[in-house]
């Protein structure tokens, strides 16, 4: 009995396509909740009385919260289990996304999502970690792809479904539609997720946990890696929520429902995910960030022409350069970390969540200085810090290769 309990999920069996599709859907619930307020700005803006950068903190208040988590559910789930911990977060998302619906107070509607964002990285910090422990080494590769994906279509279909209802019922209704499919999610999750079998309890160490953080915070190479990361996704993300006030305005007057389906957008930068694989087996990671950065650049500078079509390519650029640049840090996080690498790719992530929640505090004076060319200047502005940063790299990987020749 113990030794069919230790057995490893293989690849192409039921329980390998079972456990992945719970985990796939688990991440499109909790990405879909994350990003459901995204369309649903200007009509907060409106609803609630507030500003352009008051209304994003209804989006940024649950990333920041998202990533303070991240330091605590990975060592949490490491003592006392993984599956309990990832039920946990998708049971109160959804209890969260119902309380939102019934909200009238926009304080009481940050401070529910401010909730709603720790609760929320209980599966991302945790899921991979379940795959480790229960999947064979093979099996891991193709499982983390496909859960990946699941991220992208969460975050997607939420701004989707944000933008749609909406549009069509107001934006309560976004989140009562996101609470039946946030349940949903939560029982086809329960019921397909097999226990864990290969699992063992580690003790809580905070102070070498504690130590293990300064150290990579300490290793130049790994904070290089941590800035660009936080501040491409400070960006990055903080221009969605920008551009959707220029859409709503005159000339466009888009609305809510046409405001979502930019962030179709997004599909360009599972494009770039995939080409930095391959890119990376030519050339140094760091220049495939740099290059990645340099598109993310240029898309900016495109959604400067007067005209719907030239704004929306340039997101698709902007996409595709964003997601080139942030998967090949993240691989490069992996490879530079000298010990503890799950806590070091865990502070990347932090940089991450953290660049969302703050990037909107930054932008906003260009945007009431001149509008959305106002927003390009500031992105460029620390686009050309994180170009710097990433050419720093490469010269310090070469330098690597010369004192350290294959």
């Amino acid at each position: 009995m113990s030794q069919r309990n230790d057995t490893a999920i293989e690849s192409g069996s039921g329980l390998f396509w079972r456990a992945t599709l719970a985990l796939c859907v688990g991440s499109y619930i909790i990405f879909a909740n994350l990003y459901l307020t995204q369309p649903l700005l200007p009509m907060l803006a409106q609803e609630f009385e507030v500003n352009a950068l008051e209304a994003g903190w209804s989006f940024t208040v649950s990333t920041l919260t998202l990533g303070l988590s991240l330091l605590v559910y990975g060592p949490l789930s490491d003592a006392i289990g993984r599956r309990g911990l990832m039920i946990l977060s998708i049971g109160g998302t959804a209890l969260i996304t119902l309380l939102l619906s019934q909200t009238h107070d926009y304080s009481t509607l940050l401070i529910l999502r401010g909730l709603q964002g720790f609760l929320m990285g209980g599966l991302p910090a945790i899921a991979i970690a379940y795959m480790g422990d229960e999947y064979s080494k093979k099996a891991l590769l193709i499982a983390v792809g496909v859960y990946i994906s699941g991220n992208t279509l969460g975050g997607i279909s939420g701004r989707l479904i944000g933008g749609f209802v909406g549009d069509w019922l107001g934006w309560s209704a976004a989140f009562e539609v996101m609470t039946l499919l946030s349940v949903l999610g939560l029982l086809v999750f329960a019921l397909l997720l097999p226990p864990s079998r290969r699992f063992k309890a580690q003790s809580l160490h905070p102070l070498a946990m504690g130590r293990d953080l300064l150290g990579h915070l300490r290793n130049p190479l790994l904070l290089a890696a941590y800035l660009i990361g936080g501040f491409n996704f400070f960006i990055f993300i903080n221009q969605y929520s920008y551009i959707t006030f220029v859409l709503a305005d005159a000339p466009y007057n888009l609305p809510a429902s046409l405001l979502g389906m930019l962030f179709l957008t997004y599909l360009s930068g599972t494009l770039g995910s995939a080409f930095s694989g391959k890119i990376a087996q030519y050339l140094p990671q760091p220049l495939v960030i740099a290059l990645g950065i340099g598109v993310l650049i240029c898309g900016s500078l495109v959604t400067l022409l007067p005209s719907l079509v030239g704004i929306i390519f340039g997101f698709l650029l902007n996409s595709f350069g964003f997601f080139l640049a942030h998967s090949s840090a993240s691989g490069w996080v992996s490879r530079a970390a000298p010990h503890a690498r799950a806590s070091a790719n865990s502070l990347y992530l932090v940089f991450y969540y953290l660049g969302a929640s703050c990037g909107g505090f930054y932008l906003d004076p260009f945007w009431q200085w001149a509008g959305w060319s106002g927003v390009v200047t500031g992105s460029v502005f620390v686009l050309g810090i994180t170009l710097s940063l990433s050419l720093w790299l490469l010269l310090q990987d070469k330098r690597h290769l010369q004192a350290h020749p294959a």
